[in-house]
C-alpha cells in the first residue's frame, strides 16, 4: 500500500494533537515514506527514520498523499542529511531543529510558509498554547512564518491517495 514518497498525514487525540488540529485543521503530524522507512520529526527523538511497523499506532487515523513530481533520490538524500536533528519545540522559524511539517517542507521544498495560528474556536491563542509557551518561557509565535500538516495537505500539488486508514491497514 505504501509507496516511495507517500506523505503520511496523522490525526490523533493526544493533548498536543488536539491543540494542533484545533488551531490548524485536520492533521497533527506529517511524515514521508522512503525506501521502506518513515522519516519524520518527533518531540521525543527529533528527526528519525523508522520502520513503518514501528510508526503506525492504534487509535490514530492516517491519510496518504503523494506528489507526482517527487525526486525520490534527492528527497531521501536531504532527509538522511537531517537525521538526528533535534525537534523544534518552539515552532519558531529560526528555532533549533525541525517540527514535523517544517522537516517535510525542507526536504520537499514545494510548500509556502503561512502565518502560524495557535487559537481554537474560542480564543486567538488557546489555553493549551498559552500554557505550552509559558513552560518554554517564550512568547507564542503567533503569525510567524511556518507550516503545519493541514496546510501541507491542502497543497494543490498533492493528490490524496487514501483516507481514514488505521494501523491495521498497514
Amino acid at each position: 500500500m505504501l509507496e516511495n514518497g507517500d506523505l503520511i498525514f496523522v490525526k490523533d487525540d493526544s493533548d498536543i494533537g488536539q491543540a494542533i488540529q484545533e488551531s490548524t485543521g485536520h492533521y497533527s503530524h506529517v511524515a514521508i515514506f522512503l525506501d521502506g522507512q518513515v522519516y519524520h520529526a518527533t518531540v521525543e527523538v527529533g528527526v528519525l527514520a523508522q520502520a513503518s511497523e514501528n510508526f503506525f499506532e492504534a487509535g490514530k487515523v492516517y491519510d496518504l498523499y503523494c506528489y507526482a513530481k517527487l525526486n525520490h533520490k534527492e528527497v531521501k538524500r536531504l532527509a538522511e542529511s537531517f537525521l538526528g536533528a533535534p525537534y523544534n519545540a518552539s515552532f519558531y522559524p529560526d528555532g533549533d531543529g525541525f517540527y514535523c511539517s517544517q522537516f517535510v517542507a525542507e526536504i520537499l521544498p514545494i510548500f509556502e510558509t503561512i502565518p502560524m495560528k495557535f487559537g481554537d474556536n474560542i480564543q486567538g491563542i488557546s489555553d493549551f498554547w498559552r500554557e505550552y509557551y509559558q513552560k518554554l518561557e517564550l512568547p507564542v509565535p503567533l503569525n510567524q512564518p511556518g507550516t503545519n500538516p493541514s496546510q501541507l495537505a491542502v497543497s494543490p500539488l498533492l493528490v490524496c491517495k487514501e483516507r481514514n486508514l488505521h494501523d491495521s491497514d498497514f
